[in-house]
C-alpha cells in the first residue's frame, strides 16, 4: 500500500484534508478505526430517529462567509440540507427563577436591538462588546482566510473572557447573558481567553444553521469527494504505529501488521495519541511530556430523547439554562448540585415539521465519575456490556437531568418514547479522546501559546490536524485542516483558490 498522503482518522479534520488534497491531485488514503466515519459528525439511529454526536448547529455558512467558501471550494456546499435558525434568537439563555428568556440574535445590529429590550440602558456596553468581538476576529488571519503575522493576534490572546465581560458593564445579568452559551466552548472562569469566545460566538451571530436530518451529511459528502477524486477510505482499520526513519516517517503500521507507505502523513488524532504511536528519536521526551500534560476540556453527558410523534413542537433555536445566576458556575458542579447547566437542541427533521422527532440535552460530566468502568470499551464494531451498575448510573443521571429540564419544559416526560444516555466513556470510545473530551485542549489566557499546537512536527512529513490545534467545532477544525494542507500545497496558493470565487476578493 503506497499513497501520496496517508491520513489517520476520519474526523472532520481528516476528511477536509483528504478532500482538499485529493481535489488537487494527491492520491489520498484515510484510515478509520471505527465502522462509521466522521468523528463528531457521526449520527446514529434509534427507533428510526437520527441523533447527532456533536454537530447541533453551525455558523459561518452564509454567502461569502469563511466556512461557506471552503465547503463551496470542496463542492459540498450546495448538497447540504440546511435550515436557518431564528433570526431574532438563535440561542435563548435562561436562569433559574427568572422568567425571561434572553435572545441572542443573528446580525450584530439585530443582536443589539434584541438585548436592548431587556437591557435598555446598556446600549454602549452592547456596542462595545460587538466592536471588541469583530476587532478580535479581524486579527486572526486564517479565520478570515488570509495569511498574516502572529503579531496581529498576539496582543488579544491574553485577555480573560470573564474579566472582559465584568469590565464591559456593571450589570451582572447582562454579563451572564453574554456568557450564557459558553457551553459552546466549555468556558471556564478565569481561564478561557476572550478570543475563543469571540471566534466561536461571532460565527453564530453572523449566521446560524441546523443540518436537516443530521450532520453526518457533511462527512458523507466529504467522503464522496475523496472517493470521486481517486482517494481511498478504509473503515475498521486501526493504525497502530507511526514509524520514523531519520527525519521523516517511513511508514505506518496497521493493526493487522500491514505497512502503508506515503510521501506525507497527517494525524487527525489527539496529539498525545499521535505521539504515543510515533517511534522516532527526533520526538524528544520533553515534547512528549508537554503534549501529555496538556489539560483537556471537560467531557459531556448527553441525553438523546426519542419523542412520541406530534407531541413536542420543533424549536428553531437552542436553549441554554443555568440553575444559578452565574453562567460560569455549571462546570464547577458537585455531586449534590449536578447538573448546574444544560443546553437543549431540537433536531431539524424533513419528516414531521412543525414537530420534532428528538431532543439532545447536553451537560457537563467529569471523567472521574465514570472512571470505575474505564477498563471497558463499547462501540458498534466492538460491543461490550459495561455492567448493570453502569446502566443504573446512567438511568439515575438521566432522571436528575430531566428533573431540571422539566422546570422550563413542564410535561416533557409525557412526550418521551425512549431515552439514550452517552457518558464520557461513550465519547472516549467513539472519538478516541482519552477522557471523553468533546472540546479538545483547554485554552488558557495566562499561557495562550502553551495551549496552541502547531500542525508541524519534528518529522518533516508528519503533520497534525483537528480540533486540538487552534479551535474546536466545525469552523475551527475546518480552518485547521486548511492550515495543515497549506504545508503541502502552499498556504498562499490554497487560500487564493478558496477565495477566488468570492466577488469581493482582491488577490
Amino acid at each position: 500500500m503506497s499513497y501520496d498522503v496517508a491520513i489517520i482518522g476520519s474526523g472532520l479534520g481528516g476528511l477536509v484534508c483528504g478532500a482538499l488534497l485529493s481535489r488537487n491531485g494527491y492520491r489520498v488514503a484515510v484510515f478509520e478505526k471505527n465502522k462509521q466515519i466522521g468523528g463528531c459528525l457521526q449520527t446514529y439511529v434509534r427507533n428510526k430517529v437520527i441523533f447527532d454526536s456533536g454537530v447541533h448547529y453551525i455558523g459561518a455558512l452564509g454567502e461569502g462567509r469563511n466556512l461557506e467558501k471552503i465547503f463551496r471550494y470542496l463542492g459540498i456546499m450546495d448538497k447540504l440540507k440546511l435550515q436557518r435558525l431564528d433570526m431574532d434568537g438563535f440561542d435563548r439563555i435562561a436562569f433559574n427563577g427568572d422568567p425571561t428568556e434572553y435572545r441572542i440574535a443573528q446580525g450584530y445590529d439585530n443582536f443589539i436591538a434584541q438585548l436592548l429590550k431587556e437591557f435598555p440602558g446598556e446600549r454602549k456596553a452592547l456596542q462595545d462588546y460587538c466592536h471588541a468581538m469583530q476587532d478580535v476576529c479581524r486579527r486572526f488571519p486564517l479565520y478570515n482566510l488570509r495569511t498574516g503575522s502572529f503579531a496581529e493576534k498576539q496582543e488579544v490572546m491574553n485577555i480573560d473572557c470573564s474579566t472582559f465581560l465584568k469590565q464591559l458593564t456593571s450589570n451582572e445579568r447582562l454579563q451572564n447573558v453574554l456568557a450564557g452559551n459558553n457551553m459552546l466552548y466549555a468556558g471556564v472562569r478565569d481561564k478561557t481567553p476572550f478570543y475563543v469566545h469571540a471566534l466561536v460566538v461571532n460565527s453564530y451571530i453572523e449566521d446560524s444553521w441546523k443540518c436537516v436530518d443530521g450532520g453526518s451529511q457533511i462527512g458523507k459528502w466529504l467522503a464522496r469527494a475523496i472517493l470521486e477524486n481517486g482517494g481511498k477510505i478504509y473503515r475498521d482499520t486501526m493504525v497502530q504505529q507511526i514509524v520514523g526513519e531519520g527525519n521523516k516517517v517511513d511508514h505506518i503500521t496497521l493493526v493487522n501488521g500491514q505497512q502503508v507507505k506515503a510521501n506525507y502523513f497527517i494525524s487527525n488524532l489527539h496529539p498525545s495519541q499521535t505521539m504515543a504511536m510515533t517511534e522516532s528519536d527526533l520526538i524528544r521526551g520533553a515534547y512528549r511530556a508537554r503534549i501529555n500534560t496538556l489539560e483537556n476540556a471537560i467531557a459531556p453527558f448527553v441525553l438523546n430523547i426519542v419523542l412520541k410523534p406530534n407531541t413536542f413542537p420543533y424549536l428553531n433555536y437552542n436553549y441554554y439554562y443555568h440553575q444559578t445566576d452565574d453562567a460560569w458556575e455549571g462546570i464547577d458542579y458537585t455531586a449534590d448540585t449536578w447538573p448546574l447547566t444544560y443546553s437543549l437542541f431540537a433536531a431539524a427533521s424533513s419528516r414531521h415539521m412543525p414537530y420534532t422527532d428528538s431532543l439532545s440535552i447536553l451537560t457537563y460530566m467529569r471523567y472521574d465519575e465514570v472512571a470505575r468502568w474505564q477498563h471497558t470499551f463499547n462501540t458498534t464494531s466492538q460491543e461490550q456490556h459495561r455492567g448493570d451498575d453502569y446502566e443504573t448510573f446512567k438511568r439515575e443521571k438521566s432522571e436528575r437531568l430531566l428533573d431540571v429540564v422539566e422546570q422550563k419544559f413542564p410535561g416533557l416526560r409525557n412526550s418521551i418514547a425512549t431515552c439514550y444516555a452517552a457518558t464520557p466513556l461513550s465519547f472516549r470510545d467513539y472519538l478516541g479522546t482519552a477522557d471523553g473530551s468533546l472540546y479538545g485542549v483547554q485554552k488558557d489566557y495566562k499561557d495562550a501559546l502553551k495551549t496552541m499546537i502547531t500542525q508541524r512536527t519534528k518529522l518533516t512529513n508528519l503533520y497534525l490536524t483537528g480540533q486540538n490545534l487552534n479551535l474546536h467545532g466545525i469552523l475551527g477544525v475546518t480552518i485547521s485542516a486548511v492550515m495543515t494542507c497549506g504545508e503541502i500545497l502552499g498556504l498562499d496558493w490554497l487560500l487564493e483558490q478558496i477565495n477566488k470565487n468570492d466577488p469581493s476578493y482582491i488577490p
